[in-house]
């Protein structure tokens, strides 16, 4: 996985900047917010999320780690890819998400293009305990944050790995519910032995 970037950013478009890795320009998509505090020939830092697809790779960056663990949780919601998170990032920032999510609130979370009615009460319903609004150093809800995080990657790496993303999550919420407060790669691992078993 790379999580993160950093390098003389070569140019900024609208919704994405090329960041210049090791004589490799990375292009890298971002929310306007995170866009405005990049300068072109300036040096960046971002944090970054690796999404794979069977016809793609694509880069996501955030200005710190909050954002784009709050990018991943959004997607272990059942139809919620890595546009539409990127999506709730731009319209709102991760203190306003995570509230809105906290609270239940159907209409801030309506204002996302793409978000209904339907898919913000999903949103609530799946997400209202992983996150507590105005509140980042209580630590419980930090590792359920991690724990969310921790669930996409893996199911972003098995996807990577030739499962199907709906049997992917399957193996994941499985193995996540057998053992509780476990590393990424531990989670991989246990999940890697689910579908084993199954092929």
């Amino acid at each position: 996985m790379i999580s993160s970037v950093k390098g003389e950013v070569l140019s900024i478009g609208l919704d994405h900047a090329v960041v210049e890795v090791g004589g490799v320009g990375l292009a890298v998509q971002a929310t306007p917010a995170t866009l405005a505090t990049l300068r072109r020939g300036d040096e960046a830092r971002l944090a970054t999320s690796l999404v794979v697809r069977e016809d793609s790779l694509t880069l996501f960056g955030f200005a710190d780690t909050e954002a784009r663990d709050l990018f991943a949780l959004l997607q272990t919601v059942s139809g919620i890819g890595p546009r539409l998170a990127l999506a709730a990032l731009a319209v709102l920032d991760p203190d306003q998400l995570r509230t809105a999510l906290a609270d239940g609130n159907i209409t801030t979370l309506t204002q996302v293009p793409g978000i209904g009615r339907k898919g913000a009460e999903r949103l609530t319903l799946e997400l209202r305990d992983k996150v507590l609004a105005g509140d980042p150093g209580d630590g419980a809800v930090g590792a359920r944050q991690d724990d969310g995080a921790a669930r996409a990657e893996v199911v972003e790496a098995l996807v990577g790995l030739g499962f199907a993303q709906k049997q992917s999550e399957q193996a994941v919420e499985k193995v996540a519910a057998e053992h509780a407060g476990a590393d990424t790669s531990a989670l991989l691992r246990a999940a890697l032995t689910t579908l084993g078993t199954k092929r």
